[in-house]
């Protein structure tokens, strides 16, 4: 539970990050900025994901993908809410190719609509959290 509670509290901050600089004015460095912190919001996104699924499930997961699918059949997400998850973490693997600007203006435009998802699954997630303790 302790990990779990540490989880949400890292998630918050991340997301507030990336909020921040979601409301910049676009510049090619607004936008580089806005992918690195796209890039370690969703690492802490996904193992916040895993580790309620471990401690509210008792379900382990080991990869994104993984655990986006098992959050799916316990109802932490939606059918469409998964599609965008993993269509998410395809974009977070492609993040190191954001040299070619395609894919940076790609990954850029869909972030805003990411951090929304993040936000409302770390939210279903502490109100879960919440009701257990």
């Amino acid at each position: 539970m302790e990990k779990l509670a540490r989880r949400i509290k890292e998630a918050e901050k991340a997301l507030e990050t990336l909020r921040e600089i979601l409301r910049e004015p676009y510049s090619v460095i607004v936008r580089d900025a806005t992918i690195q912190r796209f890039e370690y919001t969703f690492e802490i996104f996904w193992k916040l994901v895993k580790e309620y699924l471990y401690n509210h499930e008792g379900i382990e997961c080991n990869s994104p993908k993984s655990c986006f699918r098992e959050a799916s059949s316990v109802g932490l997400l939606s059918e469409e809410q998964t599609i965008t998850c993993l269509e998410m973490t395809d974009d977070r693997n492609l993040t190191s190719h954001t040299y070619i600007e395609e894919v940076a203006e790609n990954i850029y435009e869909k972030i805003r609509d990411y951090n929304e998802l993040m936000d409302t699954v770390l939210n279903r997630i502490k109100k879960r959290f919440e009701e257990k303790v």
